[in-house]
C-alpha cells in the first residue's frame, strides 16, 4: 500500500506546488512530538514514584508508575476541557476563545497547521476570484459573438429572398439577447451556416450598389445596437448617427469583398497576426483605415466571416482553458482537504488532543477552499454551455474536448522496444563482421561507399541519437514532474512519451542497419544500382512523415511540421515556445542538414546512375549552398528573437540573444574561410572569433536559459531554487557543457587523418554536439517550469477577441 504522502507529492499540480499544504513540515511537527513524549515518559515515571514515595504511607509500589501516567493523561484531558486554566495557548474555536496545549511542541504544530491554512484559503479565494471573473467575460462574449451572428445570418437569408422589409420584421420580433436562441438552443456547429459571403460592390447599378449601402447601414446599426444591449459603450454619436453616417459614406466604408459591415471606433475584434495570412489582413485593414476620409478613428476594425470564425474559435479554446483551471482548482480543494484530514489523525492519535483537533477540522470545512461551491456551479455552466454551443449538443463530443482520455499504458511499447533494439544490436554485429571481411574501411576500400552511403546512412543516425536523447528527456521531465505539454503547450492526449520516442528511435536505427546489410549484400553480389538502396530509404522515410492516415504517431508528425513551417518561415509566424526550442535543436543539426544537402544532390541530379558523385562535392553552387545551410538554422533563431522582440515589450534581452546567434554565424563563417585559405590570419581569426562566440554562448546557457551563476543564490553559484537534490549534477553539467562547446578547436588543428578516421571524426563530434543540445534541453526546461510555478501558471491564456478601445 502506497504511503499518502508519496500519493500525495505525486498528485499535486506541480505549478501550484508551493500553495498546497506543506504535509512533509507538519509530518515533521508530528515526529517532533512523538519523540517528546517518548523522551519525557521515563521522566513522569520518577516523577511519578517520588510523589508516591514521599506522600504514600505503604513505601512504593510496582503500579506507582502506572498510576503517575494515568494522572498525567487524565491531566491533560482535564486541561483540554477546561481553556481557563491552561498555561499555553494554541488555537482559536468558534467563539474566537483560544484553546491551550500542553506541549511546546504541540502548540507550534497547531500554529504551523493555521499558517498553512491561511495560505491555502488564500491562493484558493485569488483563483476563484480570477476564474469567476474570466467566466462572466466568457458568457459577456458569447453573448456578443452570438447577436452579431444572428443579425449577419438574417441579412443574409432576406438578401437571399430580396427583401429588406422581411429582414426587418424579423429583427423587431426577435427575443433580447438573454433569450436568443443562439444562446439557449442552437448548437454551436450551426452557428456559421447561415453566414454568407460578402457580396461585391464592383457590379451592378448604382441603385443596387445603393440598395447594398443602405443595407450594410442597417445590419451595422443593429451591431451596434446589440453591442450596446451587451454593455459595451460608444462615444461620439448615438446609433441613428452613426447609421446616417454610414448611408451618407457607405462606399468607402464597404471596401470591397472581404468587408461586410464596420464598427463604430470604440470596439474592435481583435486577431493576432500569428501567420502570414492574419498579418496581411491586418495590414490591409490599417492602410484602408489610414486613407478612409470619413474622419473616423482609424482603429475601426471591419466584421466579415473570417473575423467571426477567428472569434468564436477564440472563445470557444477560452473555454477549455476556464474549465481546466476549474478542474484543476477542484482538484486543488480536494487535496489539501484530504491532506489535513490526514495530518490531524496522526496529530490527534500522537497528542491525544482531540478537542483542539475537533475545533480546527470544523475550522477547515468551513474555510473556503473547502465549502465553496462556487468553482463547481461555474463548472456546470461552462460544461452546459460548451455542450449546447460547441458541441452541437453531443455530450461525447463535448466531454473529448473538455475531459480528454489519456492514453492507457500498455506492455505492448515496451516490447517492441526491446524487439527492435535487440535487432538492431544484431545487425549491427552481422553489418560489421561483413564489413570488415569485405575491406570496406581498409585503405583499398571504395571511396565510393564512404562519400555516397555514409552521408545517407548519417543522417538517419544523427536524427535518431537526437529522437533517443529527446525520450531520456521526456523521461527525466515526467521524473521530476516537469510539466512540458502545458510549456509546449501539447494535448496530453496524444503528446510522445519517453517509451514512444525510444520506440522511435530503435525502430529507425533498425531500418538503416537492416539497409547497410542489404547494401553490402548487393554490392558483394555485383547488382545494379545499389547505391539507389539509400535513396529508396530516403523516399520511405519522407512518405512515413507524410502519410495522411492515423498512423505512426500522425500527431505529433503534423504537430513537427507545423514547428517546421513556422522557423522557416520566422518571422512572420508567432514564436511559441516549441518553435524556438525546435530552431535550437536545428542549431546542433547542422552537420545532419549537410547530409540532407548532399543526398539532394546525389539523387535529385541523377548522378547516383554513374557513381558521380564528385559532381556534388566538386561544385561550387553545392559549395555555396553548404554555406547558406550552415547558417540558415542561426538565421531562423535570429529571426524569431526580433519577432519577440517587437512583440514583447521591446525586451532588451531578446536583441541580446538575437546577437548571441549573428556571432555564431560570423563564427562559423570565419572557419569556413580558414578551410578555404588555411592562411596563420585566418587561423588566428577563427580562434578570436570562435572564442568570443563561445564565451557569449556559455553565459547565455549559464545565466539565461538554465538561471545558474546567481552569485546570491542559497546554493552556490546555482539558483534558489533546484528541482534535482545532488547540487553536483549541476556542476558536472556546466563543466560538460563547457567542454562540448569547444569543439571547434579540432578545426584549427592540423590532424592528418584517412578518409575513413575522417569521416569517423566528423560523426563523432556531431554526435557530441547532440549529446550537450539534448544535456542543454532538461536544464533548459527546468527554469522554464520553474518560472511558470513562480508565477503559478497552470493555465493557459487565451486573448479574448472583443474588446473595447481606450478613448480620450
Amino acid at each position: 500500500m502506497v504511503k499518502f504522502s508519496r500519493e500525495y507529492e505525486a498528485s499535486i499540480i506541480p505549478e501550484w506546488k508551493a500553495a498546497f499544504v506543506d504535509y512533509k513540515c507538519l509530518k515533521k511537527l508530528i515526529k517532533r512530538i512523538k519523540v517528546a513524549r517518548r523522551d519525557a515518559a521515563p521522566l513522569l515515571i520518577a516523577a511519578g514514584a517520588a510523589t508516591a514515595s514521599g506522600v504514600g504511607s505503604y513505601g512504593f509500589s510496582v503500579l506507582d508508575p502506572v498510576r503517575a501516567l494515568t494522572a498525567r493523561f487524565a491531566g491533560g484531558r482535564a486541561a483540554a476541557a477546561s481553556p481557563e486554566e491552561g498555561e499555553e495557548e494554541s488555537l482559536e474555536s468558534d467563539s474566537g476563545e483560544l484553546v491551550r496545549a500542553t506541549d511546546k511542541h504541540e502548540q507550534e504544530f497547531l500554529e504551523r497547521a493555521d499558517e498553512e491554512l491561511n495560505k491555502v484559503n488564500e491562493f484558493y479565494a485569488s483563483q476563484e476570484g480570477q476564474l469567476l471573473e474570466r467566466g462572466e467575460a466568457l458568457i459577456e462574449q458569447l453573448r456578443i459573438l452570438a447577436d452579431i451572428k444572428r443579425i449577419l445570418a438574417d441579412h443574409a437569408a432576406a438578401r437571399g429572398r430580396g427583401g429588406r422589409a422581411a429582414a426587418l420584421g424579423r429583427s423587431a420580433s426577435m427575443p433580447p439577447p438573454s433569450m436568443s436562441p443562439s444562446l439557449n438552443g442552437c448548437s454551436g456547429r450551426h452557428l456559421l451556416s447561415g453566414l454568407a459571403s460578402p457580396q461585391s460592390m464592383s457590379d451592378g447599378s448604382v441603385e443596387m450598389q445603393q440598395a447594398a449601402v443602405a443595407e450594410g447601414a442597417a445590419v451595422a446599426e443593429e451591431v451596434m445596437a446589440a453591442l450596446e444591449r451587451n454593455g459595451v459603450s460608444f462615444v461620439g454619436g448615438g446609433i441613428a448617427g452613426k447609421a446616417k453616417k454610414a448611408n451618407k459614406d457607405g462606399n468607402k466604408q464597404l471596401m470591397g469583398r472581404g468587408a461586410l459591415l464596420q464598427l463604430p471606433a470604440t470596439v474592435r475584434i481583435d486577431i493576432p497576426p500569428t501567420s502570414p495570412g492574419r498579418a496581411a489582413l491586418k495590414v490591409w485593414e490599417e492602410l484602408v483605415n489610414v486613407l478612409r476620409k470619413d474622419g473616423a478613428d482609424p482603429a475601426a476594425a471591419f466584421v466579415h466571416r473570417k473575423k467571426v470564425q477567428h472569434a468564436e474559435k477564440n472563445i470557444r479554446d477560452a473555454f477549455l482553458a476556464l474549465y481546466q483551471g476549474l478542474e484543476l482548482l477542484k482538484k486543488f480543494s480536494s487535496l489539501n482537504v484530504k491532506a489535513f484530514t490526514k495530518i490531524l489523525k496522526k496529530f490527534v492519535k500522537v497528542s491525544e488532543q482531540q478537542r483542539a483537533t475537533d475545533l480546527f477540522s470544523e475550522k477547515v470545512k468551513r474555510s473556503p477552499f473547502s465549502s465553496s461551491d462556487k468553482v463547481l456551479q461555474l463548472a456546470d455552466e461552462v460544461e452546459c454551455i460548451f455542450l449546447r454551443h460547441f458541441a452541437g449538443n453531443d455530450r461525447k463530443v463535448a466531454m473529448k474536448y473538455l475531459k480528454p482520455q489519456q492514453p492507457r499504458n500498455t506492455h505492448m511499447i515496451t516490447f517492441l522496444v526491446g524487439l527492435f533494439t535487440g535487432t538492431f544490436v544484431s545487425l549491427f554485429i552481422i553489418y560489421s563482421v561483413l564489413a570488415h571481411v569485405a575491406g570496406i574501411f581498409s585503405s583499398t576500400g571504395s571511396p565510393a561507399y564512404m562519400d555516397i552511403v555514409y552521408h545517407v546512412f548519417s543522417m538517419f543516425a544523427l536524427i535518431s541519437l537526437h529522437v533517443f536523447l529527446y525520450g531520456c528527456n521526456l523521461f527525466m521531465w515526467k521524473s521530476t514532474r516537469i510539466n512540458h505539454n502545458f510549456i509546449f503547450d501539447f494535448a496530453s492526449n496524444t503528446a510522445l512519451t519517453h517509451r514512444d520516442a525510444f520506440l522511435m528511435s530503435a525502430s529507425i536505427m533498425c531500418t538503416v542497419v537492416l539497409s547497410l546489410v542489404i547494401n553490402l549484400f548487393l554490392r558483394n553480389a555485383g547488382a545494379t544500382y545499389t547505391d539507389a538502396l539509400p535513396g529508396a530509404l530516403l523516399l520511405l522515410s519522407t512518405g512515413v512523415l507524410f502519410c495522411p492516415f492515423n498512423i505512426f504517431y500522425r500527431s505529433t508528425r503534423y504537430c513537427f511540421m507545423r514547428v517546421m513551417r513556422n522557423i522557416i518561415f520566422s518571422p512572420f509566424y508567432k514564436v511559441l515556445m516549441a518553435d524556438f526550442f525546435m530552431a535550437d535543436q536545428l542549431t546542433s543539426q547542422i552537420p545532419l542538414l549537410r547530409h540532407m544537402e548532399f543526398a539532394a544532390c546525389y539523387f535529385m541530379a541523377g548522378t547516383f546512375r554513374n557513381h558521380a558523385y564528385e559532381t556534388c562535392t566538386t561544385s561550387s553552387q553545392y559549395t555555396h549552398l553548404a554555406y547558406v545551410i550552415s547558417f540558415l538554422p542561426y538565421y531562423w533563431r535570429a529571426m524569431q528573437c526580433l519577432r519577440r522582440y517587437l512583440e514583447e515589450g521591446h525586451d532588451i534581452n531578446q536583441l541580446a540573444n538575437a546577437g548571441k546567434y549573428v556571432s555564431a554565424m560570423v563564427a562559423a563563417a570565419v572557419r569556413f574561410k580558414y578551410a578555404a585559405t588555411p592562411t596563420p590570419l585566418w587561423m588566428w581569426m577563427v580562434i578570436i572569433s570562435s572564442s568570443g562566440a563561445t564565451i557569449y554562448q556559455l553565459y547565455w546557457d549559464f545565466v539565461m536559459d538554465w538561471g545558474f551563476l546567481n552569485p546570491k543564490s542559497k546554493n552556490l553559484w546555482l539558483r534558489d531554487q533546484l528541482i534535482l537534490k545532488n547540487k553536483s549534477i549541476y556542476y558536472v553539467s556546466m563543466m560538460l557543457n563547457l567542454a562540448l562547446r569547444l569543439a571547434w578547436a579540432q578545426s584549427v588543428m592540423k590532424l592528418h587523418l584517412g578518409r575513413v578516421e575522417s569521416r569517423l571524426l566528423d560523426f563523432t563530434l556531431a554526435s557530441l554536439e547532440i549529446i550537450r543540445r539534448g544535456h542543454w534541453n532538461f536544464y533548459r526546461l527546468e527554469n522554464e517550469h520553474l518560472n511558470n510555478a513562480g508565477k503559478f501558471r497552470a493555465v493557459k491564456t487565451v486573448p479574448l477577441p472583443f474588446r473595447e478601445l481606450e478613448t480620450d
